[in-house]
């Protein structure tokens, strides 16, 4: 298979001026005044995407993410390291990168086209189908200054995903539009990969990467610290949620809590639906601590069927082993094959005591006629 992202040792470097001249004659009176420093943004990082495949890049805030990509697309050059594309590549980076904002929404999606390479003529030809996807027909003549950051996603999107590229580039963008456009764009993601067009995908949403994802990287602090299948690599990623954590000792200070198995009473994870679904979650906890459990069922394709209320589920740890039952009174699944994750959080949407990707491949059997994943019993009317 051909490669058509190659990234090889690649590092990057920044200087960080504290003290800075404020003026030419200040430079000359005080040379020596002033000081820097350099910050490694990416550190040695090595990796490949093949044609067709679709990866999914991870990381906290300040991880190197953006920077990485911004490498890859030409942005910025590398300090050390090649990189090599095969193919044309388009890229969507942080919010209205390449747009002038005095120029209108038309004027703008000529001024990308010719940054792709197109001539006015080929962006005669797409313009349409951009203004289309986009959805900004009536604001197309506007000034993008006074879009809104959802309107320029929009449109920025249209153009990248119209130009037919071999390889996308999507950085974080997608989770600024509503979600109805956001379900757009992934459909649009998936056509490009039936077609077999390489992706590479910054996004925090965790369920998007499974979802349609060949594989995930990890960065932590400008290093790469996992590539590999996509379960693996969000294992990894939940797991490091706790490494700028404060010192054992210190207030608020993590606990080691470990999952340890996942078991059901009945000995098989073989469920009918409607029936009740019991598992019994064995988890290690160093020393006593409160917090909340989390349980996520996905389908094999990656669809996030549900996530539980953590509010509604407060756990009580003490040190040593625990079990914690899980029942779920009536299992709503329809036919099929599910993934079940878990964790545990010191609090809703606080950091990760533990967790535990695909902890339970469930197989649900369903006697009815209906289809989908789940069954739904409106009450009717008239």
């Amino acid at each position: 298979m051909v490669n058509v992202i190659e990234v090889e040792d690649v590092s990057k470097q920044f200087k960080i001026h504290h003290e800075r001249h404020q003026s030419l004659k200040e430079k000359i009176l005080h040379p020596r005044s002033g000081s820097s420093e350099v910050f490694r943004a990416l550190s040695h990082i090595n990796f490949t995407v093949s044609d067709g495949e679709t990866v999914g890049i991870l990381g906290r805030n300040g991880s190197g993410k953006s920077t990485l990509l911004k490498t890859i697309c030409g942005v910025l050059q590398p300090t050390s390291g090649e990189i090599r594309l095969r193919g044309s590549l388009a890229a969507l980076l942080e919010l209205g990168a390449g747009f002038q904002h005095e120029l209108s929404g038309r004027d703008n999606v000529y001024l990308y086209g010719s940054m792709l390479g197109f001539s006015r003529k080929m962006v005669d030809a797409i313009f349409d189908d951009v203004v289309a996807f986009s959805e900004l027909e009536q604001f197309i003549d506007t000034q993008v200054k006074f879009y809104s950051s959802g309107m320029y996603v929009r449109l920025a999107f249209a153009v990248a995903v119209n130009v037919n590229p071999d390889i996308l580039v999507v950085d974080e963008v997608l989770a600024v539009g509503d979600e109805r456009f956001q379900a757009k764009c992934i459909d649009r993601i998936r056509h490009f990969q039936r077609e077999g067009r390489s992706i590479l995908f910054v996004t925090h949403q965790a369920d998007q990467v499974r979802a349609i994802c060949d594989r995930a990287i990890v960065l932590d602090g400008g290093e790469l610290i996992a590539d590999g299948p996509v379960a693996d690599s969000l294992r990894v990623f939940r797991e490091h949620l706790l490494g700028d954590a404060p010192a054992p000792d210190a207030p608020g200070a993590p606990v080691d809590v470990h999952i340890d198995a996942v078991t059901s009473p009945t000995g098989s994870f073989l469920v009918r639906h409607g029936t009740p679904l019991h598992l019994d979650v064995d988890v290690t906890s160093e020393r006593a601590v409160s917090g909340f459990f989390l349980l996520e069922v996905f389908t094999r394709g990656g669809l996030l069927v549900s996530r539980s209320d953590v509010q509604a589920s407060p756990v009580s740890l003490i040190p040593g082993s625990n079990r914690i039952g899980v029942e779920v009174a009536e299992l709503p699944l329809l036919d099929g094959v599910y993934e079940v994750n878990l964790g545990l959080v010191d609090r809703p949407g606080g950091s990760v005591l533990a967790w535990r990707e695909q902890a339970a491949t469930l197989q649900v059997s369903y006697d009815g006629r209906a289809s989908g994943v789940i069954e739904l019993t409106p009450a009717i009317r008239q």
